[in-house]
């Protein structure tokens, strides 16, 4: 699906709900005005309840966000508000939950027109604050590597890979907008949002007071309990990203190499460092005429053919052992049944201990030996010293959920033969050793990204049933069966 046709999908329903109230209830004071209310609500329940599938998917988007704020306001003036966002961070799945559930309910009470001027206030200053993140998002795109967003002076032409959050994150995984899109979406919003404080006492009102209030308490209860059970309880109902079951890993991986390498170069794009002319030429004229374009003076710019498979975080999945060696091909390549736990995190506190080390003391003797000399070396005596080392303490709950859930479910695949790995995040292998040694591990621990490790499952720890490289069935912790169930119900 794109933005237009959900747009228009939502144009439509908007008209048919509005054409009934109009013929069948005496509530319109404006029609047009009731036109907006009913599409903009619309819009807001559909794109809030999309996210509410996935809380942890608007969760990640926001750290996303959050990390990107610190990294640009940390050399500034501003550089005294930075620390709040790695504070922020802390809290930020439940700023997600809140974000979601205020969409949602947003969009029911500009249906209902409950509290119309409150209702119209906050969707202003909602529509706001996204147009406020859809657009530095999109803005970014002007600032190079190495130059701070407020160095306004030193922007240069719009480069897509400039920007660290590519996606807005507007309809979650369900649907991928440019930022670009995103921004100009929510500038277009700006104007009924305008329009609703302006004239909200001619917005159409449905119900009696009091049932406006039951329905928007209901709904804040309802989306809440909604949310939680699609990350806290248990994994989303429904899978929008890459990694959903049925899904070979490694054919579809290998889809999107190919795509991409068959990429062709279609046109060049110059710009002139120092006028800012900008020139465009199809391939075969430019390499005809390319020495009129030296590097020295113009900014090159590739235009290529889009592929026939959008590369997503499949294309990304590469998986390696503690040592740095590479095991993805050995995972995708595994034969039969295998178990997969994914753990974006390691839950657990890291310090510095010192302990004592013996270190033995030789000397050289030198013995006289007709012409020559022989040095022999002898233990003279041993010397004592402190040494510095790395200690970890781990989380006991954390741990447990490995110790009581994860490891007795992976011990009787085992057994019955089959390959049983846990992934997570980039670290010391140190880290990591000292970790599978705590819970008892005796499957390897390997590294790979944490938002690929995020994309595949949104549970920390998750389990995968895998088959030839096939995604059977994903489990979050909380929900995950005996190992006999496991065989019956999906291992035949």
């Amino acid at each position: 699906m794109t933005l237009s046709t959900l747009i228009l999908g939502i144009a439509i329903a908007a008209l048919i709900l509005t054409a009934l109230m109009y013929f069948t209830t005496d509530r319109i004071k404006n029609i047009l005005l009731s036109y907006l209310q009913n599409f903009v609500g619309a819009l807001f329940i559909f794109s809030g309840w999309v996210k509410a599938i996935d809380p942890l998917g608007t969760a990640y988007k926001m750290e996303q966000y959050f990390a990107e704020f610190e990294s640009t306001f940390s050399h500034t003036w501003f550089s005294f508000i930075a620390p709040v966002f790695p504070w922020l961070t802390n809290y930020v799945t439940a700023f997600s939950v809140i974000m979601i559930v205020f969409e949602i309910v947003l969009g029911v009470m500009l249906l209902i027109g409950a509290m119309r001027k409150l209702t119209s206030w906050a969707f202003l200053i909602l529509v706001l604050f996204f147009t406020f993140l859809t657009g530095f998002t999109f803005l970014t795109g002007y600032v190079p590597e190495g130059v701070n967003f407020f160095q306004f002076g030193q922007w240069g032409p719009y480069v897509e890979t400039n920007m660290k959050v590519t996606d807005c994150g507007c309809f979650g995984d369900f649907l991928k907008l440019e930022p670009r899109v995103s921004f100009l979406k929510d500038v277009f919003l700006l104007i009924p949002g305008i329009l609703f404080v302006i004239t909200w006492k001619h917005e159409h009102q449905l119900f009696s007071n009091t049932g406006r209030n039951v329905i928007t308490l209901a709904t804040i209860a309802l989306t809440t309990l909604y949310c939680f059970s699609n990350f806290s309880w248990d994994l989303p109902h429904t899978d929008f990203r890459p990694f959903r079951e049925t899904v070979n890993i490694a054919e579809q991986k290998n889809l999107e190499e190919e795509a991409a390498g068959n990429v062709k170069i279609e046109a060049y794009e110059m710009t002139n460092k120092a006028s800012g002319e900008v020139v465009k030429l199809p391939f075969d004229q430019y390499m005809k005429e390319f020495k009129k374009y030296p590097k020295e003076e113009w900014e090159l710019k590739q235009i290529k053919s889009e592929p026939e498979i959008v590369a997503t975080k499949l294309s990304e999945f590469e998986v390696s052992d503690v040592a740095g060696n590479e095991v993805t091909e050995e995972i995708l390549t595994e034969p039969g049944y295998s178990f997969m736990v994914v753990a974006y995190r390691l839950y657990g506190e890291e310090g510095k201990t010192t302990r004592v080390v013996n270190d033995s003391i030789f000397v050289n003797d030198s013995i006289p030996s007709a012409d020559t000399m022989i040095v022999l070396k002898r233990f003279d005596r041993i010397e004592t010293r402190q040494e510095s080392i790395s200690s970890y303490s781990w989380d006991t709950g954390y741990s447990k959920k490995w110790t009581d859930i994860i490891n007795p479910i992976l011990k009787e695949g085992a057994e019955k033969g089959m390959k049983v790995y846990a992934i997570t995040a980039y670290s010391d292998s140190e880290r990591i050793l000292d970790f599978q040694k705590s819970i008892g591990a005796e499957y390897p621990i390997y590294l790979a990204d944490d938002i690929l490790l995020k994309t595949i499952i949104r549970s920390n720890p998750g389990l995968v049933l895998m088959k030839d490289g096939t995604i059977i069935k994903k489990w979050h912790y909380k929900k995950l069966p005996t190992f006999s169930t496991i065989e019956q119900k999906y291992m035949q």
